[in-house]
């Protein structure tokens, strides 16, 4: 299926915000049948909160086409977007919204709000859900139990360091009282 193909490569940029630590987030944008932009989440790394994966994507493909309209274009992200990236999405007049995982928390395609198809705006996007939605949403649960294990890791060896620390101020004491 075709969907499945583009958000595989949506799969892949996710792998990339992962391998610099980031929330594993990616989304391509096509047109004409052809992936015109890749972007990836890049939040920490850039120091941005405007870094997410569709707004980079977006940047590049309106840079690409040589307009700021992405009329006939589909995105494809690995999860629902955010309002910001929603609004971003309606703004850019893009066609369709690609979504591997929903986002019960944020999202904004139909989980907490749907800002997409606001029928009051100018624009409205059409929304396809759930494709490859165990990969997406299993690199996001696989992403946020590593970062849960190591802050318990890093926890831990604080309190180690501390007992320590401790232990050898009392002993330290013991030695010159006697």
């Amino acid at each position: 299926m075709e969907h499945e193909k583009y958000m595989r490569e949506a799969l892949r940029q996710a792998k990339k915000a992962e391998a610099l630590g980031e929330v594993p987030i990616g989304c391509v944008i096509v047109s004409g049948g052809k992936i015109i932009a890749r972007g990836y989440n890049r939040r920490n790394t850039d120091k941005n909160t405007l870094s997410h994966a569709e707004l980079n994507a977006i940047r590049k493909a309106s840079r690409k086409l040589g307009d700021w309209r992405l009329e006939g274009c589909t995105l494809y992200v690995t999860l629902e977007p955010c309002q910001m990236c929603a609004g971003a999405i309606v703004q850019a007049r893009a066609e369709r919204v690609v979504i591997g995982s929903m986002n019960p928390k944020a999202g904004c395609a139909g989980s907490v709000l749907n800002l997409l198809q606001v029928a009051q705006f100018n624009h409205q996007v059409e929304i396809v859900r759930g494709v490859l939605e165990e990969e997406c949403s299993q690199m996001l649960s696989d992403f946020f139990r590593e970062l849960r294990r190591k802050k318990k890791e890093k926890r831990a060896a604080e309190t180690e360091m501390k007992r320590e620390a401790e232990t050898e101020m009392k002993r330290e004491a013991e030695t010159e009282s006697s």
